[in-house]
């Protein structure tokens, strides 16, 4: 139980980024050139992100287009009315910032390799799930800016979303993006034999900007601004929005009439936000403000969604694993194993 609730060593290293930034902030002259630097990888992280997909596999789940609509409502149209319910705890129980920064997670396209990993892991549909969720974050580079727009004023913010963010996504993330993808079929094989190369990158670009978003937060008094009850009640929030999210998601995909595959990769790619997404897109839409305080949900919903859906995973899996054994049945005992058969789905 306690390895369960153990947070992962990425999100170990974010809150030492986060108190890093805290205690020891950059400014001035230095935390503009740490800044340009960070642009440039970021850059560097969404061409090896279009590198890495292989266009092949993820066509052959192009077929499954009614599951794509689904996770497509989940992470576009349910996640953002969340959020907008959510913002009417703004200011009594929530501060602007953080009322902001969940609307913002709830705009956020759907993580890449965890939504795959669990899917996998919980012998869900493989290849709807890498198109679907590569398609979540390739479309999120327009639609979440654009959401962020509309809704933030609808809610009456004050961040001052300025429409000229959406050209620089574009050319910060999504030409990147295309580059890598052009270049794919020559750098893909290199890039899945070197691996560490690309967490490097990965998971080095979100850490310097955590980094410089908190110095900048801590620079305007972030924490004074932040009291702990409100904290807790985001802390609070994302666990709900997770939890309605994750059965809405499963109740939709049976009422659809779905095989449990493809409710596996229903659930596991519609109720997840992209951190890796989220960071640089928050450094862009809402630069020269408050940023650091704006990713908090999206920080503490990355560690609640992965201790979630671990342990969602292990119950599909374990479903699974009993299903393929009634079909086996006790007559054929000289099969090869279950797992070896769940595996070869």
């Amino acid at each position: 139980m306690l390895a369960r609730l153990r947070p992962d060593n990425f999100t170990l290293m974010i809150v030492g980024a986060l108190i890093l930034g805290s205690l020891l902030p950059v400014q001035g002259r230095a935390a503009e050139w740490l800044g340009v630097f960070a642009d440039g990888m970021i850059a560097l992280l969404f061409f090896l992100h279009g590198a890495r997909i292989d266009r092949q596999t993820a066509l052959a789940g192009l077929v499954h287009w009614r599951l794509h609509l689904v996770v497509f409502a989940s992470t576009f149209v349910l996640f953002p009315i969340l959020g907008l319910a959510a913002g009417l705890l703004s200011p009594t129980l929530l501060t602007p910032a953080l009322a902001a920064g969940v609307l913002f997670l709830c705009v956020l396209p759907s993580t890449v390799q965890s939504s795959i990993a669990f899917t996998s892991v919980a012998g869900g549909n493989v290849p709807a799930a890498i198109c679907s969720a590569s398609a979540s974050n390739i479309l999120g580079m327009l639609i979440t800016p654009l959401l962020v727009a509309v809704l933030l004023n609808t809610q009456g913010s004050h961040h001052g979303f300025d429409w000229a963010a959406v050209a620089k996504i574009m050319a910060q993330l999504l030409l990147p993006f295309a580059v890598g993808q052009l270049l794919q079929p020559r750098l893909g094989p290199w890039l899945t034999r070197h691996k560490p190369l690309t967490m490097v990158v990965d998971r080095g670009s979100i850490l310097l900007i955590v980094y410089i978003a908190f110095s900048h937060a801590v620079a305007t008094g972030l924490w004074s601004r932040t009291p702990v009850p409100a904290l807790a009640v985001m802390l609070v929030v994302d666990l709900v929005l997770l939890a309605i999210v994750l059965s809405i998601t499963t109740a939709a995909s049976r009422l659809l009439g779905f095989s449990k595959q493809d409710e596996i990769t229903i659930v596991f790619c519609g109720s997840k936000k992209s951190l890796a997404s989220g960071v640089p897109m928050a450094n862009v839409i809402f630069a020269g403000q408050d940023v650091g305080g704006i990713l908090l949900p999206l920080m503490l919903f990355h560690q609640v969604q992965l201790m979630a859906c671990a342990a969602l995973a292990r119950r599909y899996a374990a479903h699974m694993q009993a299903a393929l054994a009634a079909e086996e049945g006790p007559a054929r005992a000289g099969v090869a194993p279950v797992e070896a058969k769940l595996a070869a789905r």
